[in-house]
């Protein structure tokens, strides 16, 4: 059996760490796999949990084809290691932290097993979200506003949304609602903290 690949994305200050963090806290016990993505960006202890890596060390791993998918946005590498399509194969299913620039191609090659979710948060609070964080300057935070609202204007047929514009907690249980529709066997009855 080979299990779905959820592919979330959605732009920087959207929550996505947030989200996935509580997917590990609270879905454990279940076949849900949450992959760890590979950049060339220093670790945050606020931010994504993610192995970080030096240019070389990425390209070294790109050369030798261990990554699945791969991509560059601002300024940094981003991968996804290919041990994600060897649990897909023993029936796992995975989350990943996806990229909304890479998302046709993630199509291409996972198909049908391929489900895309977009966390969404309107521009005001995407805007205030990114200002507290404090990591980009004034030009770089108005571009990702208005990326982000030209990606929300031509979202990907079939893309399931989780609005995480009010509290986390409800974002949270509306993300594994859709993990628990698409992959009932495996994932129903294991959130915890409910």
């Amino acid at each position: 059996m080979t299990g779905k690949l959820f592919y979330l994305m959605g732009p920087s200050g959207s929550g996505k760490d947030s989200l996935l963090r509580m997917c590990r806290q609270r879905l454990s016990g279940s076949t849900l796999m949450i992959a760890h993505r590979y950049i060339t960006r220093e670790p945050d202890l606020d931010g994504e949990n993610h192995v970080a890596l030096t240019q070389q060390e990425f390209n070294n791993r790109s050369e030798r084809g261990l990554f699945t998918m791969e991509w560059q946005a601002n300024g940094l590498s981003y991968g996804i290691g290919v041990e994600v399509d060897l649990w897909l194969a023993h029936g796992c299913d995975v989350l990943v932290n996806g990229s909304r620039a890479f998302i046709d191609q993630a199509r291409k090659r996972y198909g049908l097993s391929l489900v895309p979710i977009l966390v969404r948060v309107n521009q005001d609070m995407l805007m205030q979200r990114l200002l507290n964080r404090g990591r980009e300057s004034m030009v770089d935070i108005e571009h990702r506003v208005l990326r982000s609202t030209r990606f929300a204007e031509k979202v990907p047929v079939g893309t399931r949304v989780v609005d995480n514009n009010g509290e986390l907690e409800r974002a949270f249980r509306h993300l594994a609602d859709i993990l628990t529709v698409e992959a009932p066997r495996r994932i129903e009855g294991m959130i915890r903290g409910a």
